[in-house]
């Protein structure tokens, strides 16, 4: 490995970005840099090599129209993206990477020699064409030189200085585009399933380590000082996590919010220093997905709803098998009392089976209980 390259990927490994990438056609070597040199761990989330139709088919849902496109990269750099914020750190950067490349092989071939690699950051998308000179390199001298620029992209997504020393010639200099994204547009972009989250970092925590999230979830319309100290009281009981509250833009029996609503929302949670996730998933089996190992906080009635078999159609098996696969995944739920039609119950008043047991646990009466709502809130307060 090049001094220069290893400096490269020491800076990566140290921007607290992480990504997942999925390559075909090229750029081996630029895995085995970033693999080899300490702290890659903390960088490289997941690598998928999708070299078979099948395999990238099943990868981006779709068979792709040209395997070595612009188009193909970008829905692989997307797809990395919405896999890297499922599997990313608590508080972290994070980044979607794409390649896909058709270099010289075994046998001649007839179109050019090119690539792309294209990375997806929250609010950006970048996207490097590199057509080669046919013959004027071995299969493994291309493969170098698309590695050396996938090493770029990954450092400009990381926000790393890096300069490359690729040797290319001056027909083969890259063509690039970048598109930004503002705020409007990645909301637009989880409401429509493109993007599965938007992540505010509005807290003074980001500095710590965090192994997880606990997460709040809700409609927070409008948000009150019972969803605040009853995630505090949830935090104080795992301190290992990153508090979070939850909003789902799209609703199970209504209407998608708006953006302007949504940023409304958000704006409450800017007011009070506390992060907050805007998702596409309104069904705790879904959220368990893409939040994978998390700590739900819910109250005692949304408890008593997710083991109710009438919200499976009826099917205490099936109500069982998915909550089964949200504990697979290392979900749990810290559950809060809740005055339910006039009573105030807590965990210990609901009948949890006992397969699901150990996924629920209480918080004491004693720890919390305000019995305020945001629907009586919004009675008083009139149209």
């Amino acid at each position: 490995m090049a001094s220069w390259v290893r400096a490269v990927v020491e800076a990566i490994h140290s921007s607290r970005a992480q990504a997942v990438i999925y390559l075909a056609g090229g750029a081996s070597q630029a895995l085995g840099w970033l693999l080899s040199v300490p702290g890659a761990s903390g960088t490289v989330l997941e690598v998928v090599v999708p070299y078979s139709m099948a395999s990238m088919a099943q990868l981006l849902g779709k068979m792709p129209l040209q395997f070595t496109s612009k188009q193909a990269a970008e829905d692989m750099a997307l797809a990395a993206f919405n896999r890297a914020l499922k599997l990313s750190g608590p508080g972290l950067q994070v980044m979607g990477v794409g390649f896909t490349g058709s270099l010289a092989s075994s046998r001649p071939k007839h179109g050019e020699h090119r690539f792309y690699v294209s990375t997806r950051t929250q609010n950006c998308l970048r996207t490097s064409h590199v057509t080669l000179s046919k013959g004027l390199r071995s299969r493994e001298e291309e493969d170098k030189v698309s590695s050396y620029f996938l090493l770029k992209a990954i450092a400009d997504g990381c926000k790393v200085p890096a300069t490359i020393q690729s040797d290319v010639q001056e027909p083969e200099l890259p063509k690039e585009s970048v598109e930004q994204f503002d705020e409007d547009q990645e909301l637009q972009q989880v409401i429509d399933g493109q993007v599965c989250m938007k992540v505010y970092h509005f807290s003074d925590s980001m500095d710590k380590n965090f192994n997880r999230k606990i997460i709040l979830p809700g409609s927070f319309n409008p948000l009150h000082d019972g969803h605040l100290r009853l995630l505090e009281v949830a935090s104080s009981m795992c301190d290992d996590g990153l508090p979070c509250f939850e909003i789902s833009a799209i609703n199970a029996d209504k209407p998608p919010l708006s953006i302007a609503e949504i940023k409304r929302r958000v704006e409450q949670f800017r007011k009070v220093g506390k992060n907050v996730i805007i998702s596409n998933q309104p069904y705790f089996y879904k959220k368990a997905e893409l939040f994978p190992g998390s700590a739900f906080v819910i109250g005692a009635d949304t408890a008593a709803r997710l083991v109710n078999p009438k919200y499976y159609g009826g099917d205490y098996n099936r109500m069982l098998e998915i909550l089964l696969e949200c504990k697979n995944t290392g979900t749990t739920f810290l559950v809060g009392g809740r005055n339910i039609e006039g009573v105030f119950k807590v965990l210990e008043d609901l009948d949890i089976p006992v397969e699901l047991r150990e996924m629920f646990i209480s918080i004491p009466e004693e720890k919390f209980r305000m019995d305020i709502s945001s629907t009586d809130i919004r009675k008083k307060q009139g149209p």
